[in-house]
């Protein structure tokens, strides 16, 4: 069995999310479920780029981690894309022999069983803004699929009120699960510069809107990866 993988690389930092700062490789999976207005990894999304998509099996992907990570048993970030789409548990297996921990970001629309053997399931519902509505009973199965297995937290992209309105729904549907929240980046281009005086104006706007709003439960994070290197492929 081949996964359809889009690229691998790192180690590098974690830049969003609960694991935020962590040393990482990354696995991102090609294919996906959605199309997210603002997407920023059409690139393992859109079908017109299957043709760069490398089928890869479980050892030959594990190969390029341990040669990525020298051999050291880091954090393994599995993402895409969905990649709740594909099989990934026998990758998951042969790392975890070797001592790698791994996380998946998904957007809750497909469970899989293999969900219970990761270390953190980071669950992304897209808000209004992305152009998708949330099937609730499939989010509900992929919490089903992962029960308390590995630590899972939500994460939610917010660009307007629409989309903070939609997240403290989420948050009070499921009060359990911690949140994060991150401003969006329209700015998706990686042959451009990111406007980094708009990217602060962003975060502070989300600051604002929450914490200066008294709604202290969610953690309010940035794009670390975008502040340091942009939008550039493989960082």
């Amino acid at each position: 069995m081949t996964l359809r993988i889009a690229e691998i690389f790192g180690p590098t930092l974690q830049g969003e999310g609960v694991l935020i700062g962590e040393p990482t490789v990354f696995v991102r999976a090609g294919g996906c479920d959605y199309r997210c207005k603002w997407c920023d990894s059409l690139h393992a999304v859109d079908s017109a780029y299957r043709d760069t998509w490398a089928p890869m099996t479980a050892t030959e992907i594990m190969a390029e981690v341990r040669r990525l990570s020298d051999g050291q048993p880091l954090t393994v970030s599995i993402s895409g894309g969905n990649p709740a789409i594909q099989d990934f548990a026998p990758l998951i297996a042969l790392g975890k022999a070797e001592g790698y921990r791994f996380a998946l970001e998904t957007q809750g629309s497909i469970a899989q069983d293999w969900f219970a053997a990761l270390d953190t399931l980071v669950l992304s519902p897209k808000p209004p803004s992305s152009g998708h509505r949330t099937d609730w009973l499939k989010f509900e199965r992929c919490l089903t699929a992962v029960g308390d297995a590995a630590q899972t937290v939500l994460k939610i992209v917010i660009f307007d009120q629409n989309d903070l309105a939609y997240a403290r729904a989420t948050a009070a549907r499921y009060p359990q699960l911690p949140l994060f929240l991150q401003p969006g980046n329209p700015e998706v281009d990686p042959s451009q510069p990111v406007d980094l005086e708009q990217a602060s104006s962003r975060l502070r706007w989300l600051i604002d809107n929450t914490v200066g709003k008294g709604w202290f439960a969610p953690r309010i994070l940035p794009q670390l990866h975008v502040l340091v290197w942009g939008n550039m492929r493989g960082v």
